[in-house]
């Protein structure tokens, strides 16, 4: 009996929105300082995001060498999350008191 075992293919190869970052960048290219800087905090949390799925699929295979870096993937990802969340309530707030300006 002759058994033919498949290899477990990465997940992070086909994670949505891979196809539309080069497009992506190439708008956030033509725009103002602060969609690039806003573009670049949106790509830090993938790119994170993206790293802790590899660590947690690396580990649940048995290839990762040394499980401490999973927490420090994790804790990257939770940083750059809430650095994304600061920078979007501040720039809502000065939109808000923006728009309280009479002229």
């Amino acid at each position: 009996m002759s058994m033919n075992f498949q290899r477990i293919s990465p997940l992070w190869e086909t994670f949505p929105g891979r196809e539309a970052q080069p497009a992506a960048a190439a708008k956030a290219a033509e725009g103002s300082v602060f969609a690039d800087v806003f573009q670049s905090l949106v790509n830090n949390v993938r790119e994170t995001e993206d790293e802790v799925a590899k660590k947690e699929y690396l580990l649940s295979t048995g290839q990762l060498d040394n499980p401490a870096t999973l927490n420090m993937a994790l804790y990257k990802a939770e940083v750059a999350t809430q650095l994304f969340v600061q920078v979007r309530e501040k720039a809502l707030n000065a939109y808000s008191e923006l728009n309280r300006i009479s002229l």
